[in-house]
């Protein structure tokens, strides 16, 4: 059977397909042989390299919380965090514990954080100490890191000595309700002091008159 002749104009057309592709795509084979000999290496490193490393669970805060507040469930939630962005100090079991100083939203809780021993961490040769100041306006000026000093007040003779010098105030609890008993009314501080100084500050508070002065 005789093949079927090929019009003038179908053969023109065959031929300009022909230069195209000499034109466009062999002219650019070296740079088409490159990229996918990139693809290829691509792949092959993602295939070999190692998985990242799963992800830690912490608490944090689910809301802006201030302080003195004693965790429940809705205060918290759980959040991920990679490894190495983790904060040293984080807190397993939160609830019940008593915020020393305010939370923002999605914080970690750590145990700067809450009411405890481990207040002072930040001031070595420090002992975090609770201090009762009687005047609860006073402390309304205090904030977190503030440094003071103590002064103890004779209300029989009228004299008046420092028992503590720099003082950081490291929390600020919050006693809902006030606290009234035995003629005694006020807030506490809690106080990062010196260890010769905790002995003169806890007597001072039970026999005299304390007052905090800003020393810096």
């Amino acid at each position: 059977m005789p093949a079927p002749e090929t019009s003038p104009a179908h053969g023109r057309t065959r031929l300009l397909a022909r230069r195209w592709w000499r034109r466009h795509v062999l002219a650019h084979r070296r740079g088409l042989a490159a990229c996918c000999v990139g693809v290829a290496a691509l792949a092959t490193l993602r295939t070999v390299s190692p998985a990242s490393p799963p992800g830690v669970e912490t608490w944090v805060a689910s809301r802006d919380l201030p302080a003195g507040t004693s965790l429940v469930a809705g205060d918290v939630v759980r959040a991920t965090y990679a490894p190495e962005d983790v904060p040293d100090g984080i807190v397993d079991a939160p609830e019940g514990a008593q915020l020393a100083s305010p939370l923002r939203r999605g914080e970690p809780v750590t145990d700067a954080r809450v009411l405890g021993p481990d207040l002072a961490a930040g001031y070595p040769g420090r002992a975090a100490v609770p201090v009762r100041v009687p005047d609860p306006a006073a402390v309304g000026l205090l904030r977190v890191g503030d440094a003071v000093d103590v002064l103890s007040a004779d209300p029989s003779t009228g004299a008046a000595s420092t028992v503590a010098r720099d003082a950081p105030v490291v929390a600020l609890p919050t006693e809902p309700g006030g606290v009234t008993g035995q003629a005694t009314t006020g807030r506490l501080v809690v106080l990062a002091l010196l260890p010769e100084e905790v002995q003169g500050v806890t007597v001072a508070a039970v026999q005299q008159y304390l007052t905090v002065v800003w020393s810096r």
